[in-house]
């Protein structure tokens, strides 16, 4: 694809919640740093009945709320939101379309040179882009952004992938996952890749296991309607977790771009190992929060009793699962990820657990693991630790494990608006290395398919209650071989065994 800069972007939706925590802050950002061309339109269009001047009086707002205040700069603010306009209109109708298209080509020279922004509901993913192309607002040069979830299940990402295809072609096609466009999701590839010293031992000859954790401290606020219908594993594994393995486990590729990259997320993809019921009775614990006063004392209501969520539900809000991969550099190898909300803390991290020594010369003052670990924190406090046991000055030879620690802050910190910013700013360019392709998507619905199947059709599979503020259903820590646990993350980076966020 010819790499040529949009230079219209239509947000559909764009009175909607994504639009503006999200991507009128991350706009901003590329304008304040002069990424976007002068003559650049921002059109957000949607149903709420508002005028360009109130639309732009709650984008202010939006930037001052959503951003910190040393990013925010009054004569930037000011030539920004004269690039951004409204444009009411119902998606779903053929006639607003045309009529979108109509003020497009008043605002722009190229009517087709456009971005377009799909921040909707997943239902309307087929109908929008049918009506642009109905409406003749479709060519080479079009591009479009899809949010996830793409897709429920297997059968729907198809789907979804076929309507998609059917007006665009795949090259045109972004689907956006934030995590991707984090700094510290980056980093993994060249810590992997740029150290002599790592990748040599990334194998299953010096690893014993690797975990990765994603979870919240908070339950599903104003989401409930959303989450109750989806689920942990539809709203965080599917799609974010799995990255993160992929990330971790795949092979260099050849060269870092869009093709030799994705082929390779792709092949990890398609090596996992598919689970047996057995194995998703075993391997797969799921839960749902319940009603606990950790928080000085103060009650916090379960999953159960939040807004709009059926008081019968049983959609997990937690989910541990072991994962293998069938190939030559990982097998026997297991990668435990689990996900969760209302958990102690907020943290995204990834442990790489060495093997142990053949043979252990000496004794250990604490209760530390012998092996060595590999802490990579993607959020809050990035950064990375190495542990390591040294010996205890004295008599003896005591050891201690002690971390080697980085943070991000020391490369000054990661700038706010990061991951949307630089994901809008690679698709405007038409680079497309940090987005998902179709076959990824369906690779990864075709290893998850099971287990919600599986769920569907078993109603006396175990849905466990865990209290609000702790690390999930004790269940989970069954499915670590060899009577290990789950680390534990806290807030910090270094000191995981005594600081926490409770």
């Amino acid at each position: 694809m010819q790499k040529m800069k949009s230079k219209t972007m239509v947000i559909f939706g764009g009175s909607g919640d994504l639009a503006k925590r999200k991507l009128i802050p991350a706009l901003y950002m590329l304008h304040k740093k002069s990424s976007l061309d002068p003559d650049f339109n921002i059109v957000a269009t949607g149903r709420t009945l508002i005028s360009v001047n109130e639309y732009r009086i709650r984008a202010n707002e939006a930037l001052n709320r959503y951003l910190n205040a040393d990013d925010i700069d009054d004569s930037q603010v000011s030539s920004f939101l004269s690039r951004l306009t409204y444009f009411i209109s119902d998606p779903e109708k053929l006639s607003d379309i045309i009529q979108l298209g109509d003020f497009i080509k008043s605002i722009s020279e190229n009517k087709h040179n456009v971005l377009y922004y799909l921040a909707t509901p997943p239902s309307l993913y087929g109908v929008i882009p049918a009506n642009l192309k109905a409406a003749g607002l479709i060519s080479s040069e079009s591009r479009i952004i899809v949010e996830k979830p793409f897709g429920y299940d297997l059968s729907s990402a198809k789907r979804m992938n076929d309507q998609l295809r059917e007006v665009f072609e795949e090259k045109q096609i972004f689907r956006i996952d934030h995590f991707l466009g984090k700094e510290t999701v980056q980093n993994i590839l060249a810590l992997r890749f740029a150290n002599g010293i790592f990748e040599p031992l990334w194998n299953r000859n010096y690893i014993e296991r690797v975990e990765i954790t994603a979870v919240e401290n908070m339950g599903v606020e104003n989401r409930g309607g959303f989450y109750d219908n989806t689920g942990a594993l539809r709203d965080m594994v599917q799609n974010h977790l799995i990255q993160l393995l992929a990330l971790v486990a795949m092979e260099p590729p050849i060269a870092f771009n869009e093709k030799e990259f994705r082929n390779e997320v792709v092949k990890v993809y398609r090596s996992l190992r598919p689970l047996t019921e057995d194995e998703i009775c075993h391997n797969v614990v799921r839960g749902q929060y319940i009603e606990s006063h950790f928080s000085g004392g103060k009650r916090v209501a379960p999953y159960r009793e939040e807004k709009n969520i059926n008081p019968a539900s049983m959609t997990e809000t937690f989910l541990a699962m072991k994962v293998n991969i069938s190939n030559w550099r990982w097998e026997g190898v297991p990668f435990y990820i689990r996900t969760g909300k209302q958990m102690p803390t907020k943290v995204t991290e990834i442990v790489i657990h060495f093997r142990q020594t053949p043979h252990s010369l000496f004794s250990s003052r604490d209760n530390q693991p012998a092996q060595n670990q590999l802490i990579i924190r993607l959020q809050p406090n990035e950064g990375a630790v190495l542990k390591f046991d040294v010996k205890i000055p004295g008599s003896g030879f005591e050891i201690k494990q002690v971390p080697m620690e980085f943070t991000y802050d020391k490369l000054g910190g990661v700038q706010s608006g990061d991951a949307y910013s630089r994901l809008i700013e690679d698709c405007l360019n038409g680079e497309s290395v940090l987005f998902t392709r179709s076959d990824a998507v369906e690779a990864s619905w075709s290893y998850f398919d099971p287990i919600l199947s599986y769920w569907k059709t078993n109603e006396k599979v175990p849905l466990y209650g865990y209290p609000a503020g702790t690390w999930g259903p004790v269940e989970s820590d069954k499915i670590i071989e060899n009577q290990k646990k789950w680390i534990n993350p806290c807030k910090n980076l270094t000191d995981t065994d005594k600081y926490c966020e409770l």
